[in-house]
């Protein structure tokens, strides 16, 4: 580790082998927690190379504990985390919205690190037993059209570093890893990431995959489509900016889309939304992110339309009966 760190010092980044190595030492536990923190505290100091971020995904990728569910259509809706915001459970939320709208979905999640509660922490907050057993989430997936995948299950590198990250309590180089390493492998996805540059970067990985992707960054910093401002896509199609006004919405307060600020308080808003008695600002939210995801999968569909089918699955119930299909399935 100390060859590491002064590589780190001297302002050098790391070639795609050097990136895989480091991770596949780091899950193999050869280091102490104090290089760890070091390493990733040192790390972020400055930005990740392309390289490097092919790297550690394909570590993370090789180690992982595979999950079968016997099916291509999977999609996931997963943002990197480590944009600040502390915003209400978006993407799961967002989820839960396409499955019901009757996509299949593999939610890859976490517990929260830089923000007070990640989907993992409200999943179990509501009665989710995670599971990483293949058999379990195909019969989610049949039953419910949407499995969850608490990442520290498949991914020993994570289990390894979690106490670390706690402790830590800021983003790290494995908020930027999360959406790259699901470990179903889903052929659609829709990724949020924390800022323009990380987007660019990811766009040029899954430009190499066969993967059909949207990349969403908020002008104003969020992983995810806000509406407190303008945001910008990057797909097959390219790079272009979206305008909220253009898509019929107003501009909304960033207080209007605040998380709870325990797990029962972002439980309680998470439940709201599904059961539709949330505030319209919260619904919005979650269907503009749920209808862009139903837009990557049938990418000649407009968004209009795509936001039908979200609309049409939170108002009619699927999506709550979704969420309590999952939950009662384990």
């Amino acid at each position: 580790m100390k060859a590491i760190l002064n590589h780190l010092f001297e302002n050098k980044t790391f070639t795609r082998e050097q990136s895989r190595d480091i991770l596949t030492r780091i899950a193999q536990g050869e280091f102490n927690n104090s290089q760890m923190a070091a390493f990733m505290t040192a790390y972020c100091m400055r930005s990740i190379t392309v390289d490097e971020l092919e790297g550690f995904r394909d570590a993370m990728l090789v180690l992982c504990r595979p999950v079968e569910l016997e099916t291509n259509d999977l999609i996931d809706l997963c943002g990197t985390g480590g944009d600040g915001k502390d915003t209400f459970n978006i993407s799961t939320l967002a989820s839960f919205v396409v499955a019901g709208a009757g996509y299949q979905v593999a939610k890859h999640g976490n517990y929260g690190v830089s923000s007070g509660c990640g989907s993992s922490n409200v999943m179990e907050f509501l009665g989710y037993q995670f599971t990483n057993e293949s058999d379990k989430l195909k019969r989610a997936i049949d039953k419910a059209n949407i499995c969850f995948l608490h990442a520290p299950l498949f991914h020993p590198a994570m289990k390894t570093v979690a106490p670390i990250r706690k402790e830590l309590g800021v983003k790290t180089f494995f908020n930027m890893l999360g959406p790259l390493v699901n470990p179903a492998k889903p052929k659609n996805q829709m990724v949020g990431v924390f800022s323009l540059e990380l987007a660019r970067v990811y766009a040029y990985l899954y430009q190499k995959s066969d993967v059909k992707y949207t990349i969403l960054n908020a002008l104003d910093g969020y992983d995810e489509v806000s509406l407190t401002g303008d945001f910008k896509t990057f797909s097959a199609d390219g790079e272009q900016i979206n305008s909220i006004e253009t898509l019929g919405f107003e501009k909304l307060d960033p207080i209007q889309i605040a998380g709870g600020s325990t797990v029962k308080e972002s439980a309680e808003i998470f439940l709201s939304v599904l059961s539709n008695e949330s505030s319209a600002a919260q619904a919005n939210v979650v269907l503009v992110n749920a209808a862009l995801a139903i837009k990557t999968i049938k990418s000649e569909q407009s968004f209009a339309d795509s936001f039908y089918e979200a609309e049409e699955s939170l108002l009619s119930g699927n999506a709550l009966k979704s969420f309590k299909t999952l939950v009662s399935s384990n």
